[in-house]
Formats: C-alpha cells, structure tokens, sequence
C-alpha cells in the first residue's frame, strides 16, 4: 500500500505531513475550472488525455513467462550490477552525511553477523522481535492514528491496529516457521496442498493454516499462483530463497520506506533479510517520522545485531543514499514517478537517459509502486441486504485510511444491462456518504482532490467535498479517473454492456487495458452466478493481470495476509515499471510467484448460513468501515496475535458479533 510520488524532484521525493487536525471544508471550483492536471502515466513518457480506449494496451501481456524470464523483465533483472551510481551525490550537511555513513558501516559489520547466524539462531532472533513488537503493539497502533489526525477514541482506529502490529506478528509468524522448517532440512511447501490453476500453473492453497485461522477469518482462503512452466518438485526445492544458504555472505542493502501504512517499512526490511540474505538502511518517509521511535524499539533486535539501521530526511537524503556505493540493491514502496526519478532522474536528464539506455541508478532495485484498482461486479440476482453488504464493502475499499492506498478500490466496472443497477448504485452512494468521517491527511490530497474536481465537475461530493463519487455516463470520457492514482477518497463507476460471461471478459479486459497498473484487483460474484459461470470464471481470474486478486474481498486483507504474496503482476522493467518488479511478504519464501488469489465469503453471518456458497462466522469484517465494534476486535484480534489468551479471544469474538 505505497505512497504516492511528491512534487520534489529529488528522489525518493518528500514532504512534510498535512497538520493533524481535520481540514477545512473544501469550497466548490470557481466557474472557470482548473486546467486538467495531465493523468499519471503508466510509463515515464507523459500520458496525454484523450477519449476513448488509452492506447498502446497495458501490457496486457506481461504474461509471466515460465521458467524463462520474459524479455522486458529480463531487461530490468540484467541492470547493471556496478554498486557506483553514474551522477555526483548530492552535497549534505557534513553531520548528515557522515550519520547516514555510519549507520551504512554499522549494517556493513552486521552483514558479516547474519553470515554466521544458523537457522535456528535466526528464528530466536525473530521471537525476539516478535516479543519486542508486542510491547510496543499498542503505542504503536496510537501514534500511527495520532499521526494521521486520529485520537485514540476515534472509530477508526483499528485500522491502525490491523495494517501495523497485526501484519507484523503475522509476518514473523510465519517466517519462523520457515526457517525451522528449512533448519529441519524439509522445504516449506511440504504438505501444502497444490493443483493446477488455468495455464498450467503450480497453485499453492497456503491459507488458513492453522485452525485459527479458520476461525478468525471464516469463510477466507489464500492461494499463491506461481508463473507458468514452474513444476511442484521445482517450487519445493526452490522455496526458502536465501534461507536455502545461509552461509552465503550477506549484502547490504537500502529500503526506502512507505509513507502511508506503519507495517510496510518493516515487512520490507523482513523480507529484505530473508528472501536475500540482505540487511537494510531503512529511510522511513517523513510522513512516519512520529513512528520512528516505535519502529526502532520494535526492532530493537535486529537493530542491536547491526541487521538494520533507520535513518530519516527528505529527498536529499534519498538521493544520497541511492547513489551511495555500499549497496547492492534497493527496494523502494512508493509511486513510478518517484521510481522514474531514482532510476532515469528527470526532466531532460530522464527524457535523454531513457533514450539512451542509461539509467542513473545502476544498482539492482525492487519495487511496490501501486496504481488503479479495479472492482468489477458481476450482475447477479442480489437480495437488498446483499446491495447495502457489498455496498459497504466497496466504501471500505476506497475509505480505508481516508484512500491513501495503493491498493485503495478506485474504479467500480458494473454492467449498464443489469437489472440492479441503480438499486446497486443507490446503496453505494449511501454506503459512500455515511461512512465515519475522517482527516484527508496525506500530503498533495487537497491537489488530487483539485485535479478530480477539474476532470469531473459533475461529481457527487460529500464529508466537507472531500470525498468524490464520480458516475461516468455511457459514452464519457473515463481515462482520467482510469489512469490517475488520485491517492484520496475519489471513487468513480464506470459502465459496459453485457450480463454472465460476455460482461465478465469484457470487465477483465477493460482492467487489463484500461487501467494504469497490475498490482491488485477485485471481484464481487454472488455464488449462485459463480456457479453458473463455472470454468468461464476461473478462467476469467486467470486472465486477470495483477499481482493480487481478491475474490469477494478486499486486496488490502491480501496485504495483511503475509502468507500470501505482494507486488505488482509479472513484467514490469526499469522501463515501463508499471506497478513495481518483484513480491514482499510471502513467508514460505516461494519463487517464481505470479500472483496471490483470495477468496472471501459473499454473505457474512447469519445470512451465510444454509446458503450456497462461503460459510462465515464474521458478520462484518472488522476492517469494514461501518464496522461498529471494528477497533475493538482489532485490538482483540491483534492481542490475540500477542498473547494467545483464550478468554481474550473468547471476548474478542463476543465483540465480533455486535459488529
């Protein structure tokens, strides 16, 4: 769930955070509207905008290859490896400069550390991170609230609990597990259930694990896709990455941090440390300054160890750090326009680069950039309780952390022939308006919401006009809302013709084509339309390309999910980055993954009962925005993560079914 690029042209770009309290009312645009901003472009060459389909076709390709690494990926994994970047570093205050090398010597020297830890020994270290985060869960669920204009008592807090500490615990979890079940010489997809995907792909169902998970997540299912031609014994073999040889040296290297969600920069540097053998300079975004002290208790473990060292500052700092000589690679959360601007640089330096084939950053680098989610709903016959549910579960994919999201639900592709469409619509609009108010917090919102008010003056504004609902007639021009991460509370609907499959391939094609990005997409299918499409729907997913698809769920719960998965779909290059190159998470430590597939219950508790499809015991999500008790069960859900007390849970639960 990345941030957004900043209007410095230093890389990685930054800017101070909005004021905490909640903003003013915005006033409606004066009759001579703002020049269009130009959209986001999916490339570095500018988008310009005009009607009908956005051509060429988003690399609808990019099909991940099998074994063989398709051409343009090729490209981004064959940069150069010359640790030594091509332009002077930036002058720093000598005290910055020689804090920000000290904190690269000191990783140096913990490199060497790591070498020499056993399997074992690494997962001790991670239960003592494990025990580190948990005294600090609940400090750092508040700051977090507190940092984006939240008090402690607001509604919304619990998202705080569940995209921070609880993703953190869940990753360690499951990376312990890991390197026991390595250190024991087995490989962590030994008694995973696999099948065959469409495209004869390895299909890993790695998610519930435990009996749980079952519980707290009733009715929800993880799969990890991997790309075609991989074979299971090459998956079992392969799975532990760098943790199949952990005596190979370590390399050193640098994570520039998210700005908008806490748990990002840590599973970051996890990943970092187990999927390559390789410890980080983490430089967290000035919009998480506040977290720092937490971040740095939280990882007091590692950080003693000499594993990672966390550095603040802007963009000067940024380009320091990427152009500094000690690392190896890079790995950036953000936005392809602050990856553009590390990799080619920018203005003419980047147009003159690009042609030539002359990235200014030489080092290796990984990326989680985000882009435009699609949430396509399949026309069904849906009872009223179904349209409010699913309504709201909509709201909650564009509202959650006020939509500061990469993964925030952006285009809703409905059918113009369903016969529920505007009782649909109806109860989006609602779900929309009455969600619990909240601070647009991140920096540049107030531009974004400018640019959606100047592309569609025609919008429905509600929460002081800081929340857009967009409804692009039949025939309007949608590539604003369909190539622009407004990176705020703007939702848009756009419409096709159709009804069963032919709609289905149509709204699949329609993201694939359409929709700048592959990183996550969802789909809402009542299962008795599920059914009736059969195969047809299964292929249809396949042919959706995007690194996580969520299936009546949110691709957010994929991201607090770390068993499964995260990054963009296959195929992006330093080129065309599209949504980022490589995956986080994924803590058995799969390779060749191509994407994570969730399903989620189409009817929550009582109305799953007796009914085709997905049981749940959930009878609304805590993540859910209207959720009534949803901070409550987060915080249970996440002391349970802590401290695995039953009467807890018990209690937890209790609190769940008022929801």
């Amino acid at each position: 769930m990345p941030t957004p690029a900043n209007s410095s042209p230093k890389p990685p770009a930054s800017e101070k955070p909005a004021p905490n309290a909640k903003p003013a009312a915005r006033k409606a645009p004066a009759k001579a509207a703002p020049a269009k901003a130009a959209p986001k472009t999916k490339a570095s060459a500018p988008r310009t905008k005009a009607a009908g389909p956005k051509t060429p076709p988003k690399q609808a390709a990019t099909k991940a290859a099998g074994p063989k690494t398709p051409p343009k990926q090729a490209a981004a994994k064959a940069a150069p490896k010359t640790k030594a970047a091509a332009s002077k570093p930036p002058a720093l205050a000598a005290d910055v400069r020689e804090s920000l090398d000290a904190a690269i010597d000191a990783v140096s020297t913990g490199a060497r550390v790591w070498t020499h830890l056993t399997l074992e020994q690494r997962a001790r270290l991670f239960e003592r991170v494990r025990a580190s985060v948990a005294a600090c869960a609940e400090e750092w669920a508040i700051a977090a609230a507190r940092s984006k204009g939240m008090n402690e008592l607001h509604p919304l807090v619990g998202e705080e609990w569940l995209s921070g500490p609880y993703a953190v615990l869940g990753a360690i979890d499951g990376y312990v597990s890991t390197l026991r079940t390595l250190a024991k010489g087995a490989s962590p997809l030994d008694g995973v259930k696999t099948d065959v995907a469409p495209g004869g792909r390895v299909r890993a169902h790695v998610f519930p694990t435990v009996a749980t998970d079952r519980l707290l997540l009733s009715g929800f299912t993880g799969e990890v896709w991997l790309e075609p031609g991989t074979t299971r014994a090459q998956a079992t073999q392969s799975a532990g990455l760098g943790q199949r040889h952990p005596t190979d040296p370590a390399t050193v290297g640098l994570v520039l941090g998210a700005g908008n969600i806490t748990s990002i920069p840590v599973l970051d540097v996890f990943y970092e440390l187990l999927a390559a053998n390789r410890v980080s300079v983490l430089k967290v975004n000035p919009t998480q300054d506040a977290l720092v002290p937490v971040f740095e208790r939280a990882l007091a473990p590692l950080i003693e160890a000499g594993l990672v060292r966390i550095v603040r500052g802007g963009g000067e700092v940024g380009a320091y750090l990427t152009q500094h000589p000690a690392f190896a690679h890079v790995h950036i959360t953000g936005s392809a326009t602050t990856f553009d601007a590390i990799v080619w640089g920018t203005g003419a330096e980047a147009t003159r680069r690009k042609k030539a084939g002359d990235p200014k950053l030489t080092t290796p680098i990984t990326a989680e950039l985000g882009g435009v989610s699609p949430i396509i709903v399949v026309p069904g016959a849906w009872t009223d309780a179904d349209l409010a549910y699913q309504a709201s579960h909509i709201a909650t994919m564009r509202l959650h952390n006020s939509g500061h999201n990469c993964i925030a639900g952006q285009v809703v592709i409905i059918s113009r022939d369903w016969p529920q469409r505007e009782a649909f619509l109806q109860a989006l609009r609602t779900a929309y308006d009455d969600a619990p108010r909240r601070p647009v917090w991140y920096p540049n919102s107030e531009r974004k919401l400018d640019a959606a008010t100047a592309d569609y003056p025609d919008a429905t504004w509600s929460d002081d006009r800081t929340r857009a609902l967009i409804d692009v007639a039949a025939g309007a021009d949608a590539t604003a809302l369909e190539t622009t991460e407004y990176f705020a509370p703007v939702l848009g609907v756009v419409e096709l013709a159709g009804n069963g499959q032919e709609f289905l391939d149509a709204a699949v094609a329609h993201a694939n084509d359409r929709l700048v990005g592959t990183l996550g997409a969802n789909v809402l299918v009542d299962p008795a339309t599920e059914a009736a499409l059969g195969d047809g729907f299964e292929r249809a997913i396949a042919d959706l390309h995007y690194g996580g698809i969520a299936i009546n769920a949110w691709t957010g719960i994929v991201f607090a999910t770390p068993i499964l998965s995260w990054g963009a779909f296959p195929g992006g290059t330093l080129e065309d980055v599209t949504s980022g190159i490589g995956v986080v998470h994924n803590t058995l430590l799969l390779d060749r993954v191509e994407r994570s597939v969730m399903g989620g219950p189409f009817r929550p508790f009582p109305r799953s009962i007796g009914r085709r499809g997905r049981f749940s015991v959930l009878p609304k999500p805590p993540w859910f925005v209207d959720a009534r008790t949803g901070t409550a069960v987060a915080e249970g859900l996440t002391r349970w993560q802590m401290e695995r007390r039953i009467p807890g849970l018990v209690a937890t639960l209790a609190k769940a079914m008022r929801s």
